[in-house]
């Protein structure tokens, strides 16, 4: 807390404390003193009752979620209510040794002791140690002697385990196996592991590669938490403060607005959160509005901060990909083992409706994630003259696709290869060229329609939409025109537009080259809506 030095002759009302702002967080743990944030123990309610009955537990979640900040919290007030000595400690620091079991070990007990003087008053924290302990016994002996020391129950959160792998993760599971026993007189009452992944997920081989499977060594968790997202109201709640501190308020489409693209997803809520107050409309200077939350949004996914960038990375992995190459290219999934769909869910990467199919985690991935994996494609392309410009900035829908047809002819097939996934190679291509009309001065939007072959676009630029189906011929399919013209004359219904584009990828072997059949006619939807067919 600041604090203003008294001017002379003034009242001891002058010398209040002057608040100290606050602001939405984007790293880090939250503080109430500082930042926004909600109560932390709304979201994983049920650790509590865990922690009453002595149990060991798991609490995974995606990054940035909240996990630190609600376990740091909830260590704190079990701390204070006097029946518990409770701590976070991370076991980040034993990763650098990897296989070394014996480094890592005592890098983290060195770090836990730290922590724990930190954190706990002196009567509550570890007693030195009396002996050095022999490889694979570090942390036992650390957590053994401080229960049995301790007045009262031990209650230990170890956060980051899943930075750990190899011998060193092993060593220190079985350890607390091994001690599990012997609580809670001489082991913590309660414990929890906390990471980004299940036990069963967690990396066992030299870098990084392979998993447990099961949930042995670790077989002694009673449960495996996770923390859900914000809902609606708990997003105006959080923006609600900032308007009770600056008067700055956010209008309530502007909430419902951050909620649909964000899903609550708390990172994307406070990230969008700070570039409406210190960018988009800073200085309170004015309510927010919901074209204001919507150009927040063009800015979190221009800056790919360390949250999206880190997201993105595992698109490469395979049990990523494949699930999100077909729910990208509007497939059904393929028959993948049920731990790959938690694996993918646990990430944060994809969600499960309330109908059980599965689909991007929110908006803001659902543009994210092919941004990124067509990267490289868009670093490929050549230099295009913007010819579907009329001279007053108007998007003349005819040039653009004259300028699509020669595009896709000339350099359609070398392009494909430029792109990561196979199934979507077509569209990440053609998303590239979009990109390149839309940073003109518009926006492109995506939705996925899983199951159904399909991916649609919508192509914003000033007053002109210009809405588009794509879909793909595969070998053994029919021509999937028709099917097209039906669903994107419901697409244009929704959209309140007359007109549109069905772009038709020709996957099919044997077909003639991209330059000899690429193509355009005009076709009419089911209910009489003008669309021009193109086939690539």
């Amino acid at each position: 807390m600041i604090t203003v030095a008294r001017p002379a002759g003034l009242g001891a009302a002058a010398c209040q404390p002057a608040p100290v702002p606050r602001w939405f967080n984007t790293a880090g743990p939250c503080k109430a003193e500082l930042h926004y944030m909600l109560t932390a123990e709304r979201r994983i309610p049920d650790v509590r009752q865990l922690v009453e009955e002595q149990a060991y537990f798991v609490v995974h979640a995606p990054r940035q979620v909240g996990k630190t900040t609600s376990l740091l919290s909830l260590a704190q007030h079990l701390t204070v209510e006097g029946r518990f000595a409770a701590v976070l400690l991370s076991a980040e620091v034993g990763a650098p040794f990897g296989n070394d079991a014996g480094k890592a070990e005592r890098a983290i007990v060195s770090s836990w002791r730290m922590s724990a003087e930190h954190w706990l008053p002196p009567e509550l924290q570890p007693p030195a140690p009396s002996s050095d302990p022999v490889d694979g016994a570090h942390v036992k002996a650390m957590l053994s002697s401080w229960a049995r020391a301790c007045p009262r129950p031990l209650v230990v959160f170890i956060d980051e385990i899943d930075a750990l792998y190899g011998e060193a993760l092993l060593s220190l599971l079985r350890q607390l196996r091994d001690g599990y026993s012997t609580r809670p007189r001489s082991f913590p009452w309660s414990l929890a592991l906390v990471g980004l992944r299940d036990v069963r997920d967690y990396k066992v081989a030299a870098a990084g590669e392979g998993r447990l499977v099961t949930s042995s060594p670790f077989n002694i968790k009673v449960e495996s938490l996770t923390l859900r997202d914000f809902t609606r109201d708990e997003v105006a709640e959080l923006y609600g403060q900032h308007t009770a501190d600056t008067g700055q308020a956010f209008e309530t489409a502007a909430v419902d607005r951050a909620f649909e693209l964000t899903r609550g997803q708390p990172w994307l809520v406070n990230a969008m959160a700070r570039q409406l107050v210190n960018v988009v409309v800073p200085g309170a200077s004015r309510p927010i509005a919901p074209a204001d939350v919507d150009s927040a949004k063009g800015i979190l996914i221009a800056r790919q901060d360390t949250h999206l960038d880190s997201l993105t990375e595992r698109l490469r992995e395979p049990r990523v990909r494949r699930l999100i190459e077909p729910i990208l290219a509007g497939t059904t999934l393929p028959d993948v083992p049920t731990d790959d769909v938690r694996y993918v869910c646990d990430l944060g990467l994809v969600r499960q409706r309330s109908d059980g199919g599965l689909e991007i985690a929110n908006p803001i991935y659902a543009e994210v994630i092919p941004t990124s994996l067509a990267v490289v494609t868009r670093a490929s392309l050549p230099e295009i003259a913007p010819t579907w410009l009329r001279p007053h900035g108007r998007l003349d829908a005819q040039a653009l696709l004259d300028a699509l047809l020669a595009f896709w002819r000339r350099h359609g097939e070398p392009l494909l290869g430029s792109a990561p996934y196979h199934e979507i190679a077509p569209h990440l291509v053609l998303m590239a060229f979009l990109h390149r009309v839309a940073n003109g001065g518009g926006a492109l939007e995506r939705e996925y329609a899983i199951g159904r072959g399909r991916m649609d676009l919508c192509l914003r630029y000033g007053p002109d939409v210009l809405a588009i189906e794509l879909k793909v011929w595969r070998d053994g399919e029919p021509d999937p025109k028709d099917e097209g013209l039906d669903q994107l004359d419901g697409y244009l219904a929704g959209l309140g537009l007359d007109a549109g584009w069905l772009v038709i990828f020709d996957r099919r072997a044997g077909v003639p080259r991209i330059s000899e059949r690429t193509a355009a006619a005009h076709e009419k939807t089911p209910s009489g809506r003008a669309v021009v067919v193109v086939r690539a």
